[in-house]
């Protein structure tokens, strides 16, 4: 059965590795990057509504900037912490089903949401991913001291969905314990949970750095090309 579901969407960073490119708000094809995010999030039917979590003195541009799209449930201020930002987002969430996302992730397809979606309606909790291509190396000090299977290597990607409610127990437990969270799904495997690996894409590409949005724009304009 079909359980309702909100996205989260995380846009509270400082964009610290983008050379003071304020990222969220950068132009994609000549949309905002944001804006983008938005709208692929809501063209998936299993989306009911989107609560945007960004800096505080954005609330009212974000605000006003995606006011049109009609899921727009609210729009938050994150905390310091990423975990915290989704936790803020997390407070007005009604729904039994919440897909996280990174809000520099604009070019998410309704394909891979849909996806991760189904599987958390059926095993509590999924996340996109792509295998990993290269040899990953292990390091310390400079020194090479593993190779890990290549074969057992997944680049996560998002929305990351799971029981709300489950899912907000495990990060409040993760950040009172000082677990070292980089994603939510590390937060749901602190607690225990099973995380259920789905179809991720090469183009579901996270905007960190300046090329980056080389890469977008050219994926925008293949999209775009009849």
């Amino acid at each position: 059965m079909r359980k309702s579901c909100t996205a989260v969407i995380v846009a509270a960073g400082s964009a610290r590795r983008m050379q003071g490119i304020d990222k969220i708000m950068t132009q994609i094809g000549g949309k905002p990057m944001l804006l983008r995010t938005v709208e692929a999030l809501s063209e998936s039917e299993k989306i009911d509504s989107i609560v945007i979590v960004t800096r505080a003195d954005l609330v009212q541009t974000v605000q006003t900037l995606c006011a049109g799209d009609p899921k727009l449930q609210a729009v938050v201020s994150g905390g310091e912490s990423r975990a915290e930002s989704v936790l803020c987002g997390l407070s007005v969430v009604k729904t039994p089903l919440a897909a996280i996302h990174d809000g520099a992730r604009p070019l998410v397809t309704r394909q891979i949401i849909d996806a991760a979606i189904e599987t958390a309606e059926n095993c509590g909790a999924a996340a996109p991913a792509i295998a990993v291509h290269d040899t990953i190396k292990v390091a310390r000090g400079g020194i090479v001291c593993a190779t890990p299977d290549r074969a057992t290597l997944f680049a996560v990607q998002t929305p990351q969905v799971f029981v709300t409610e489950k899912i907000k127990a495990a990060l409040c437990a993760a950040l009172e314990q000082g677990a070292p969270l980089t994603d939510d799904c590390s937060a749901a495997e602190f607690a225990g949970m099973e995380v259920r690996l789905t179809q991720g894409s090469e183009e579901n590409l996270k905007i960190t750095v300046p090329t980056d949005l080389i890469l977008a724009e050219a994926i925008v304009k293949g999209r775009e090309m009849p």
